[in-house]
């Protein structure tokens, strides 16, 4: 079941970095057989997160490596203040976020050279929630 509440999130709260390198793209239409983990159509296009890998295959110029950071909550998408407080977290920690909420969960995205440096703020978030 979703939580809505923020003290109950981030007590179950937990972090895990996904080791794949994934990048960000405008296209104008996704092609068949791309698989992007990320997409959001806008009016300038469609923006399109895929691995790095793939990006290079497709000959796809791309920009913001980064790293992705699942909340491994099943946080409701009504939830108030969990968005904020990792945010807040992450911009004490000078790590910039870009965060898709899936049905499940959030997925932060942070640059990829700083993936450690996030995580470890996420870290102490988590067991500072916990009282640890």
């Amino acid at each position: 079941m979703a939580i809505t509440d923020l003290a109950e999130l981030l007590s179950n709260l937990s972090v895990r970095l996904d080791p794949e390198r994934y990048v960000w793209a405008s296209v104008s239409v996704v092609p068949e057989g791309w698989s992007p983990v990320v997409t959001v159509e806008e009016s300038e296009g469609v923006t399109v997160v895929l691995r790095e890998d793939d990006a290079r295959a497709l000959d796809l110029p791309y920009e913001f490596p980064s790293a992705r950071i699942t909340l491994e909550v099943h946080s409701s998408l009504e939830a108030v203040g969990l968005t904020a407080t990792f945010a807040r977290v992450l911009a004490d920690a000078g790590v910039s976020a870009n965060v898709v909420a899936g049905f499940h969960h959030d997925h932060i995205f942070v640059p990829w050279d700083r993936r450690a440096d996030a995580l470890a703020a996420l870290e102490r978030l988590e067991a500072d929630s916990r009282g640890a």
